[in-house]
C-alpha cells in the first residue's frame, strides 16, 4: 500500500495519485492555490481514491461559500456509492465519516470526528489542517489551541511541515489569550518557513491583541515579499496591515489598501475583510457609499441561501453601509424562515440563531440610529459572539458597534464600563484612547477630554514612527 509523505497508508492511490496528495497538502498548508489543482489530479489519476476524495470534499466545504458545498455533496455522495465503505481502513472511514458531517452541516461533530483521528494518527496533517478551520468557524479557541498542542509531541522539527504545525499552534495560543506564547510559537514557525504565512498571521494577530499596531506594519514590512501575492491569504492579511493603519492614525493608507486590494476581493472570505474595514470607517461617520455600493452588489449571489452565520453578518453590513436597508431586511427575513425549519445538528443553525442573526438585526438598527436597540440585541450576547466563528480581530467589529451604540444612544455608564474594559486589556490602543475622549466631552468634562485625546495622539505617533512601543 503506498504511504504519504507523513508516513500514513494511503489506499487505492498508485504512486502518482499520491504524489499529487502529497504537494496537495503541500499547497493547503502554504495556503497555496494550487491546492485545488494537485487534489484534481490525484483524482485523475485514481477517482476512487479515498483520501483525494475527503481533501477535495474538505476544500470545497470549508471554503464557506455555498455553491461550492453544493458541488462538493454532490461529488463525495458519488464516490460514496463507489465504494465499500465498511472496507476502508479505519482511518480513512474515519475521515469519510468527518466529511459526512460536515456535509449534513454538523461543524461540531465533524470536527470531534476528525479530533479523534489525530489521538490515533497525531501526523495526520489534513486531519490536522481540516480540525483547525473547523476550530475556526466555531470559535472555539481552546480546541484551536489544543488539537494541535496534543499532537505536536509526534512532530519533530527536521518534519517538513513541522513549521506548519507550529504556525497553526500559535494562533491557537493567541485566540486562547497566551500572547507571549504564541508570539515565541509564530516567530519560530516563520523562521522555519518564511512564506508560512499562517504562521505570519498569528503573529500579526498577536501584535493585534496587544495593541502593538507599530510593530505589526514594520513585522509585515518586513516580510512583504513572503505573504502579499501568490495565495488565497494575501488579502486577509492586507486587512490586518490595513486595522494597523487606521489604530496610527493614517486612514488614508488603510483606504488605498482598500482599493488597492480589498476592493477586488471575490470569495466570501475576502468580502467580509472587505466589509470588516468599511465598517470601522462606517462607525466613525466616514460612510463610504461609493465602495459600500460595489461590495453589496457581489454579496447576493453568496447569501440566496444558509451557509455560514459569521459570512451573512458581513452581508448585512454592506447592506448597510450601502443604505440599502431593504436588501439586509430581505436577508433577516430568510434567515428567521430559516431558523422556523427544525434542523437538529445543523451548526449554522444554531450559530444563526444565538449570535448571527441578533447581530444582523443590530447592525440594521445602527444603519436606522436606533442605537437603544443595538445596545439591546448586543450587550446580552457580548461575551459569546465567539460561538459564530472568525477571530478576536473580526469580531471586535461587533464590539465596537456595541461601543459605538452605547455613546451615541447617551448610555454613557455602559460605555464607560466598555471603555474601561477595553482601556485595560490594550492600553496602547489609540481608538481605545479616542473613546474615552469621546465619552469625557459627553459627559462635559473637557479637561478628561484633552488629555485622552492627548494620549491616543502620542499612541498614533509611536505606531507610525517606531521610537517607542504603542504597548509602554
Amino acid at each position: 500500500m503506498t504511504a504519504d509523505q507523513h508516513g500514513l497508508s494511503l489506499s487505492g492511490a498508485g504512486r502518482s495519485a499520491a504524489r499529487h496528495y502529497d504537494r496537495a497538502i503541500d499547497h493547503l498548508l502554504h495556503f497555496r492555490m494550487e491546492v485545488v489543482h494537485e487534489a484534481g489530479a490525484a483524482l485523475a489519476e485514481a477517482p476512487d481514491f479515498p483520501m483525494g476524495n475527503v481533501l477535495s470534499a474538505y476544500l470545497g466545504l470549508l471554503s464557506t461559500e455555498a455553491d461550492q458545498a453544493r458541488q462538493a455533496r454532490q461529488s463525495f455522495a458519488a464516490f460514496r456509492a463507489r465504494i465499500d465503505h465498511a472496507g476502508l481502513p479505519p482511518r480513512e472511514r474515519a475521515h469519510v465519516e468527518a466529511v459526512q458531517a460536515l456535509l449534513d452541516g454538523d461543524f461540531h461533530a465533524c470536527g470531534a470526528l476528525l479530533a479523534r483521528i489525530t489521538e490515533q494518527h497525531p501526523r495526520d496533517a489534513l486531519a490536522l489542517a481540516a480540525g483547525h478551520q473547523i476550530d475556526f468557524l466555531v470559535g472555539d479557541a481552546r480546541s484551536l489551541r489544543d488539537r494541535i498542542g496534543g499532537a505536536l509531541s509526534a512532530w519533530h522539527e527536521d518534519d517538513k511541515h513541522y513549521g506548519h504545525l507550529l504556525g497553526m499552534y500559535a494562533f491557537g495560543l493567541e485566540e486562547a489569550g497566551h500572547y507571549d506564547r504564541s508570539e515565541e510559537v509564530g516567530l519560530r514557525a516563520v523562521e522555519l518557513n518564511p512564506r508560512d504565512v499562517w504562521g505570519i498571521h498569528a503573529v500579526v494577530h498577536t501584535y493585534e491583541m496587544q495593541g502593538r499596531f507599530g510593530e505589526g506594519i514594520r513585522y509585515l514590512d518586513a516580510r512583504v515579499d513572503d505573504w502579499s501575492t501568490g495565495t488565497f491569504f494575501n488579502v486577509h492579511t492586507w486587512w490586518h496591515y490595513a486595522l494597523y493603519a487606521m489604530e496610527a492614525g493614517d486612514h488614508g493608507r488603510a483606504l488605498a489598501i482598500y482599493d488597492a486590494v480589498l476592493a477586488a476581493g471575490r470569495s466570501s472570505m475576502e468580502l467580509l475583510d472587505a466589509a470588516a474595514l468599511l465598517w470601522r470607517f462606517y462607525l466613525e461617520g466616514d460612510l463610504r457609499h461609493e465602495r459600500w455600493s460595489v461590495l453589496a452588489d457581489a454579496w447576493p449571489a453568496r447569501t440566496h441561501e444558509p451557509c455560514y452565520a459569521f459570512n451573512d453578518v458581513h452581508a448585512v453590513m454592506s447592506y448597510v453601509g450601502a443604505d440599502r436597508i431593504g436588501d439586509a431586511d430581505k436577508l433577516i427575513a430568510g434567515r428567521e424562515a430559516y431558523l422556523g425549519q427544525p434542523l437538529p445538528g445543523v451548526s449554522n443553525h444554531g450559530m444563526t440563531a444565538r449570535v448571527g442573526l441578533p447581530v444582523c438585526k443590530a447592525l440594521v438598527a445602527f444603519g436606522r440610529g436606533d442605537h437603544h436597540q443595538v445596545v439591546d440585541l448586543l450587550y446580552p450576547i457580548r461575551h459569546r459572539v465567539n460561538e459564530f466563528g472568525g477571530s478576536h480581530a473580526q469580531r471586535d467589529a461587533v464590539q465596537k458597534t456595541l461601543l459605538e451604540s452605547a455613546l451615541r444612544g447617551g448610555r454613557h455608564d455602559l460605555a464607560r464600563v466598555l471603555i474601561s474594559e477595553r482601556i485595560n486589556v490594550r492600553p496602547g490602543s489609540p481608538f481605545n484612547w479616542l473613546k474615552r475622549g469621546a465619552l469625557a466631552e459627553a459627559i462635559g468634562d473637557s479637561a478628561a477630554a484633552t488629555a485622552a485625546r492627548l494620549r491616543a495622539g502620542e499612541l498614533m505617533h509611536q505606531a507610525r514612527t517606531g521610537n517607542v512601543s504603542a504597548s509602554e
